[in-house]
């Protein structure tokens, strides 16, 4: 029950957040305009009916038209309930097993996108031309007496939003997502998933209702009928070409989410927490997880190690083969979960390359599982060149699809799981930090497998953790995750021209000159194409790719000049920065990919 109500009120909340608004015109005028009466007993004209061996038509022209009686009346006023019973339909069957499915078909996973675009696009344009509407509908002229009445239509209409239908990822959604995209469904995740699903529909069916009675009440709209039919096509096409050239993110971005703040108020204690783990992510496997407090200075007993699975491909191991936790059993295991472009785990990764060096050979073995936050992140020569930059020469697992990452339960990078020779998870320690008692606990376990075993001293790498909220957040330039952008006008996909704003907040970029922004990233389109960071931090670094120079200026400084080659790592622009805000001045040469900025 309390999954069912956090699944109602976290849909009914995203049933009204911005990102809900591109879907809303096809609801208005599929759902609801093309549902009114506007007149006694009649409608606005639908496909009616396919006879054996013929062609349905529409509105005068129809060759066989239904009377005007209470049973047209029935099918019309059912409309918006089938095209939001459809939205739910296809949105909850593709969220929860859409991905399994085309991955045991090894079909893309965006196939279903498109061709759910595609049936917009061929719905509205035979709204558009009825004689592309009787050419789609030639394709049912074998099935004899068959009727395809409008209410079918809505249901057809709401199939296909619900399969591009991408509603906010908020911390209900992200639940089922998870446990959708790895196959960990169970009774909580579907009960979940239905919640949620009919949650938002509230919302929807609220709006359609009101097309119709606007379309009812409103003179124009009765007396046009031919003209909504047209309108409802249109906005078919609009929202898949929108959806396409991933447009909806724009307009959300334009718009502040009004609802942020009552979906963490409903997420953000521990019993949702815990209701939402049960819907996606507790296993019988890592359901014990939980019992292990974060930064422990003490060993505890959080269950048997999850598996390490659904590795993508294995390196740093002999012949490059996998690696299997019950192999291990009698020595003591570090599972770190890092990617190679996050300033986080550039802090960290020293602390555990220095811990596998000096224990290595005494009976610890560490496991780098490289979890991507990025697309570039997933290609395995970029992580091999990541995992050489840094000096790692222990094992690495590529968990390009998160498989490791949810069996384990985990939401940050980095992340240390620390096992005993028992195989039994005995300190967990999240995020940066706890470098000492983390080390200190490797010991122990260490003596513990081997009271013999003879232990050099401790490791002597520096803890360079910053402070909470002592650095500029990480500052990403790709469009899908910009959240700090303190330029002149919108932040938007494709090329544009931009302009430094007369006076730019603290801890938050501009553009100048003219780019090309991607989903990614941003390169530019131009020779004077520049970026300015105000910022505070002792260190900046950037994230790049491509081929050219990078030209850094700090307060207004001497210039300094950076050559960027190959795939995307990271580069130290800045460091030794004093305390205070700073405006960091960086120049790109075209070729060069800029993917974010990170703090130290």
């Amino acid at each position: 029950m309390e999954l069912v109500i956090i699944g109602l009120l976290g849909g009914l909340i995203t049933g009204i957040s911005p990102c809900i608004l591109p879907v809303l015109p096809v609801i208005f005028l599929t759902g609801g305009a093309q549902s009114a009466r506007t007149s006694q007993g009649s409608s606005i004209p639908q496909i009616d009916a396919i006879g054996p061996g013929g062609v349905a038509r529409t509105g005068a022209a129809a060759v066989k038209t239904r009377p005007a009686d209470a049973t047209a009346s029935t099918v019309s006023r059912w409309r918006p309930f089938l095209v939001i019973a459809g939205l739910v339909t296809s949105f909850t069957l593709v969220t929860l097993v859409g991905s399994l499915i085309l991955g045991a078909l090894n079909l893309p996973q965006d196939i279903i996108r498109w061709v759910a675009m595609a049936v917009l696009v061929a719905i509205g344009l035979g709204l558009i031309v009825p004689r592309f509407e009787h050419l789609l509908e030639r394709a049912f002229t074998w099935v004899p007496q068959r009727r395809v009445e409008n209410n079918r239509g809505g249901f057809g209409v709401g199939l296909a939003l619900g399969a591009v239908f991408v509603p906010c990822a908020g911390p209900v959604l992200a639940a089922i997502i998870v446990a959708g995209s790895t196959g960990q469904i169970g009774w909580g995740t579907v009960l979940l998933t239905i919640s949620f699903a009919i949650g938002v529909a509230v919302p929807l069916l609220f709006f359609a209702l009101a097309g119709r009675r606007v379309a009812e009440r409103v003179k124009a709209f009765r007396r046009r009928e031919r003209g909504l039919r047209i309108a409802a096509g249109v906005a078919m096409i609009a929202l898949a070409i929108g959806l396409a050239f991933n447009l909806p993110q724009t307009l959300q971005r334009l718009v502040p989410d009004y609802t942020a703040g009552i979906q963490t108020d409903l997420t953000d204690n521990e019993s949702a927490q815990r209701a939402l783990d049960l819907g996606g992510l507790v296993t019988q496997e890592n359901k014990d997880l939980d019992q292990c407090t974060n930064g422990a200075t003490e060993l505890e007993s959080c269950g048997t190690a999850p598996s390490i699975r659904g590795i993508e491909e294995w390196f740093n191991t002999p012949g490059n083969d996998a690696i299997e936790l019950e192999d291990l059993r009698g020595e003591v295991v570090l599972v770190d979960f890092w990617a190679y472009s996050c300033i986080n785990c550039q802090r960290s990764i020293p602390h555990t390359v220095a811990w596998h060096e000096a224990y290595g050979d005494l009976g610890l073995n560490v496991i780098g599982v490289h979890s991507p936050e990025y697309a570039f992140e997933k290609d395995p020569g970029n992580v091999r060149a990541g995992a050489e930059d840094f000096g790692i020469t222990y094992p690495v697992a590529i968990d390009n699809n998160l498989s490791t990452w949810t069996n384990y339960r985990n939401r940050y990078w980095p992340a240390h799981y620390l096992i005993d020779a028992e195989g039994t998870v005995r300190h967990i320690a999240l995020g940066e930090g706890n470098y000492e008692a983390t080390e200190g606990l490797i010991r122990e376990l260490l003596r513990d497998a081997n009271p013999d075993v003879q232990l050099p001293g401790d490791t002597d790498v520096a803890d360079v953790t910053p402070d909470v909220g002592s650095t500029t957040q990480e500052t990403f330039l790709g469009t899908s995750k910009d959240v700090n952008y303190g330029g002149e006008g919108r932040y938007a996909p494709g090329e544009g021209a931009y302009a430094f704003p007369d006076a730019q907040p603290d801890d938050s970029f501009a553009l100048s000159g003219d780019w090309v922004l991607e989903t990614q990233y941003a390169t530019p389109a131009s020779a004077d194409a520049r970026v300015r960071l105000n910022f505070h931090a002792s260190q900046v670094r950037m994230v790049l790719a491509g081929s050219g120079s990078v030209t850094v200026s700090l307060d207004g400084g001497e210039m300094r000049t950076i050559e960027v080659d190959g795939t995307p790592r990271s580069y130290g622009l800045v460091e030794a920065v004093t305390e205070g805000q700073h405006v960091l001045d960086v120049t790109l040469s075209e070729g060069v990919e800029a993917y974010s900025f990170t703090f130290g």
